[in-house]
């Protein structure tokens, strides 16, 4: 029913405008015109991401989107340190840390957080 579909990662956020200039700006996600005024929606690979104000912005304690980004983790990461984010480090079991990247046998991720708290992530997969 669903497998032919396309998903779109929903994150909640405090402030639109706010959102936008670290979505947009920060990140370098394209916007999408939507005709919803309480809503932002951007373009990612062949995905969306809809951004919308909400009391629960940034409760969740989990990952609520990722990116797959290659062999380019690096420089990614990099890039987005030299424009402000600040990269999360965690303690997890058979992990170990290459400055912001974690590593993991084969998988390479980095995890950062947008303004209002919601956990993003890269992974080189």
């Amino acid at each position: 029913m669903l497998k032919n579909r396309e998903a779109i990662a929903t994150i909640p956020v405090k402030k639109l405008d706010v959102a936008r200039k670290f979505y947009e700006g920060t990140l370098g996600l394209a916007r999408v015109p939507s005709d919803e005024p309480e809503v932002l929606v951007f373009s990612s690979g062949n995905t969306q991401l809809l951004v919308y104000e909400s009391q629960f912005a940034g409760t969740n304690k989990a990952t609520a989107a990722t990116w797959a980004v290659g062999d380019e983790l690096e420089d990614i990461v990099r890039d987005l340190k030299a424009k402000g984010v600040t990269f999360e480090h965690y303690d997890l079991p058979d992990t170990t840390r290459k400055g912001d990247v974690h590593v993991s046998g084969n998988t390479n991720v980095a995890w950062f957080k947008d303004p209002d708290g919601n956990i993003h992530s890269l992974v080189n997969g």
